[in-house]
């Protein structure tokens, strides 16, 4: 299993437990809740593009332009 899974395995729990949260927590905080989790998804597939594209073997690409 190669580093893009793991993130991408993390990104899909985090969703799962945005939904979960949203529709199964206490009504007056769950919305709440549920946004925040949510809002782990795109961060987490960024960092995961970050690490695929920029990082390798422990050292930072240089990127020309």
């Amino acid at each position: 299993m190669n580093s893009k899974s793991y993130f991408l395995i993390a990104a899909f729990a985090s969703f799962c437990l945005s939904v979960s949260l949203w529709f199964l927590g206490e009504r007056d905080i769950a919305k709440q809740q549920g946004i925040f989790v949510g809002l782990w998804v795109p961060s987490i597939l960024t960092l995961g593009t970050y690490f695929n594209n920029c990082v390798d073997g422990g050292r930072v690409k240089k990127v020309d332009g």
